[in-house]
C-alpha cells in the first residue's frame, strides 16, 4: 500500500504566531472598503488579486493547517472521509480506531461480517448505509485495485460511496496530488468572500480553482476550512477576531467587537482541543490540543 504523503513542516515560531485581532480602527476601514466595493463592481484582476491575498493571510494565520481526520495510509483515509458524511470529524475520529484495528486492510473490511461493522461505527450516524458503502469500496479495491487504494479521480469516484469531495481529500493528502475540497464551510466562505455566487459543489470547484494555481489548492482548502471552523462560522461569524476583515465584504454580519467576537473562538483559537486525536507536531507547537477519545472527557480549555 502506498505511504501517504507528509505535511510539510513549519518552524514552532511560524506555527505558534497568534492571530492579529481586529482593531476597531481597522474594523471602521473594512465597513468603508465594503461600502466601496458595493458601489463599483469588483474586476475579474481584482477579485483575483483580493482572493491570492486572502488565502496568503489565511496562510499566516493557519501556519499549521491540515486534514483534520486521522489517517495512517490511503485507505484509512478514504474509509475516514466517507464516514465523516452528516457527522463531525472528531465523531469519526473518536470511532475509527477500533474499525481499523479489527480490520486494518480492504481485504479484511470486505469479509467482514456488516452487523459487526454496523456496530462500531455506530457512533457516526446513518451507520447502515455507511457500513454499505465502505464494505463496498472495500470491496472494490480488493477485486479491481489489488488491495490498493488508485490515486486517479476517475478511479476514486467508482468506489461505492465516493464522490469528487471524498476523492480530492484522498488525492491532495494521501498522494499529494492537487484537489479543491468543497465541504459546507469551504462552500460557505468562498459565497460570502463573492469569490462565487455558485451553490453547486462541482461549479464551486471550478469557480475557485480558476482563481488559484493547482500547486496551491490542497492547502487552500485547508485554510478555509480551518477559518470556518475556527472564526468564521455558520451562524455567529466573529468578525471583530478576523485576521482578514479588511478583505471581507460580508463583514459586520457576526459579532463586530473584538472582545465579544474572541470569546466566540474554536478550537486552538479558542484554548479548546481541536478534531484529532493524534494531531501533526506543527498543530500541537501552535497551541493545539488533541481531542479525547471516545467516552472520555475532554481537558479543559487552556486559554481564550
Amino acid at each position: 500500500m502506498k505511504k501517504a504523503v507528509a505535511a510539510k513542516p513549519v518552524t514552532k515560531a511560524a506555527a505558534a504566531k497568534p492571530a492579529k485581532p481586529v482593531k476597531k480602527a481597522a474594523a471602521a476601514k473594512s465597513a468603508k472598503s465594503v461600502t466601496k466595493a458595493a458601489a463599483k463592481p469588483e474586476s475579474r484582476t481584482a477579485l483575483v488579486r483580493r482572493a491570492r491575498r486572502i488565502n496568503r493571510e489565511l496562510a499566516e494565520v493557519y501556519p499549521y493547517a491540515h486534514p483534520e481526520l486521522d489517517f495512517e495510509n490511503p485507505f484509512q483515509l478514504l474509509v475516514a472521509t466517507v464516514l465523516s458524511a452528516q457527522t463531525t470529524d472528531l465523531r469519526v475520529n473518536q470511532t475509527t480506531p477500533a474499525l481499523f484495528a479489527k480490520y486494518p486492510t480492504p481485504e479484511d473490511l470486505a469479509a467482514a461480517n456488516p452487523e459487526d461493522v454496523e456496530e462500531l461505527i455506530r457512533p457516526t450516524g446513518f451507520f447502515r448505509a455507511k457500513t454499505k458503502s465502505i464494505m463496498g469500496l472495500a470491496a472494490a479495491l480488493r477485486d479491481e485495485f489489488g488491495g490498493e487504494v488508485p490515486g486517479r479521480l476517475e478511479d476514486l469516484v467508482k468506489l461505492p460511496g465516493v464522490g469528487r469531495k471524498t476523492a480530492f481529500v484522498v488525492m491532495g493528502n494521501a498522494f499529494g496530488r492537487p484537489g479543491i475540497t468543497v465541504d459546507t464551510h469551504f462552500g460557505r466562505l468562498v459565497r460570502r468572500w463573492k469569490w462565487t455566487e455558485e451553490t453547486d459543489p462541482d461549479k464551486v470547484e471550478k469557480a475557485v480553482g480558476e482563481l488559484f494555481p493547482k500547486s496551491d489548492w490542497t492547502m487552500l482548502s485547508h485554510r478555509v476550512i480551518f477559518h470556518g471552523r475556527r472564526i468564521c462560522h455558520a451562524r455567529k461569524p466573529a468578525c471583530g477576531a478576523c485576521p482578514i476583515a479588511p478583505l471581507c465584504p460580508a463583514y459586520g454580519e457576526g459579532e463586530t467587537d473584538p472582545e465579544k467576537a474572541k470569546k466566540l473562538l474554536k478550537y486552538e483559537k479558542g484554548g479548546f482541543p481541536g478534531q484529532r486525536l493524534k494531531p501533526p507536531q506543527s498543530y500541537l507547537d501552535a497551541g493545539g490540543i488533541p481531542a479525547p477519545p471516545l467516552g472520555a472527557t475532554a481537558p479543559p480549555a487552556t486559554g481564550e
